[in-house]
């Protein structure tokens, strides 16, 4: 624990709570287990959301989160009675030194924000944290005042375990309330961040498995029936490249993207060569972009067939056996999937999906995963894609 956290807050901070900060991956699959992450990639596979599979294990994530916020509170409080009084100079001390990420992720909820609340309000500068900490001082000062008036004086204690009675105040309170809204909006942009990212890939590599396919390390020592995840050829990176035979590649983006968002799709399917140099060998590459779903009055099917691309979406049922099919238009790959009947098709996905190889998808996703926050992470720690700011009022809102 000592080694986590260099400032003040290291001797409240539940073991628990820097166990569950941590949003990497393999952590995911530590905390749901190997099964699950293959029940939940057979369900997407089968065309349920994976949203709807996700969300109980955020939801659980965030309570067990916020417990353990307000369990450190009871800790600092007891410790001192000025313990929330000295939190937000603890916060940007701390932050502007070099401390772990589970620290920096604390500090900033304390006072509102998390990294995307660094990089929009701050703009990266830690020179802004001062004059930060003294606004946000005098917000937090004007809202206990203002409740304390509306509502009237708060009097009680609290006691944890068989500890101490700690004193509860509308300082406290407000404090905490603060902490807990920053933390929640970082947990959830983090989670679905790392679900998405984490998913996409093993979803990708699990339909590439049913349908019949090897996956591989790059380079590829055999050039029919293979495929790896995440490559760059010539100028375009992709999620996964599959070798049908020679000759005759297919390179796939994936993305949990809605009908909300047509214009990334579009922007994915024409983004790569129809040629490819793979290991000396050209290859003519068709592209495949697996998205959630697009609005039924979206010209992107059409699009895509233009520059013969294939858009295909998770949202429709047995969709890997549509994958199969165009598979097989584009390359003259036939899967064993293309002639399954439809009262047959669920149990088979599911019976495919149950021997797949998730061990080593996992392996090489989770390695994927850390290379790209390693190459995206802020001044300040937290993985890009989260948003918070500080509202006029003190708390932490969008």
């Amino acid at each position: 624990m000592a080694s986590l956290y260099k400032s003040k807050i290291g001797p409240h901070v539940p073991q628990a709570m820097t166990e569950l900060i941590g949003s990497r991956g393999v952590d995911v699959i530590r905390r749901v287990g190997v099964d699950e992450v293959r029940r939940v990639v057979a369900d997407v596979l089968c065309g349920i959301n994976l949203r709807d599979s996700t969300e109980l294990l955020t939801r659980r994530r965030v309570s067990m989160l916020n417990a353990a916020t307000l369990v450190l509170f009871l800790r600092g409080v007891e410790a001192s009675k000025n313990f929330v009084e000295e939190l937000p100079q603890i916060a940007i001390d701390g932050l502007k030194t070099r401390t772990s990420k589970q620290e920096q992720w604390l500090l900033q909820w304390f006072i509102g924000l998390t990294t995307k609340g660094v990089q929009n309000i701050l703009r990266d500068s830690k020179t802004a944290l001062d004059q930060y900490r003294v606004e946000f001082v005098r917000t937090q000062g004007d809202i206990v005042n203002r409740c304390t008036k509306e509502f009237g004086p708060i009097a009680g204690t609290i006691q944890l375990g068989g500890g101490k009675q700690v004193p509860v105040s509308w300082d406290v309170l407000l404090s905490l309330f603060c902490t807990i809204g920053s933390q929640t909006l970082a947990i959830r942009g983090s989670e679905k961040s790392t679900y998405g990212k984490l998913f996409e890939r093993l979803v990708l590599g699990s339909v590439l498995q049913v349908l019949g396919f090897e996956h591989v390390l790059y380079p590829p020592k055999k050039t029919t029936g293979v495929f790896w995840l995440s490559s760059r050829l010539e100028t375009r990176e992709s999620d996964a490249t599959l070798l049908c035979k020679p000759g005759k590649a297919v390179r796939f983006d994936i993305g949990f993207i809605g009908r909300g968002n047509p214009e990334i799709s579009k922007d994915k399917v024409s983004r790569f060569e129809r040629q490819v140099e793979i290991d000396g060998q050209k290859y003519f590459c068709a592209t495949f972009v697996i998205v959630d779903r697009i609005g039924e009055r979206s010209k992107l099917v059409e699009q895509a067939k233009a520059i013969n691309g294939t858009i295909i979406q998770m949202s429709m049922s047995y969709w890997p056996r549509m994958l199969a099919e165009q598979l097989l238009e584009k390359t003259g790959y036939r899967s064993p999937l293309v002639a399954i009947p439809d009262k047959r098709i669920e149990d088979e996905i599911r019976t495919r999906a149950g021997k797949v190889k998730i061990e080593s998808l996992v392996e090489a996703t989770s390695a994927l995963i850390e290379q790209e926050k390693d190459e995206g992470s802020g001044l300040l720690g937290e993985s890009k894609g989260t948003y918070s700011a500080v509202t006029d009022s003190g708390l932490a809102g969008t």
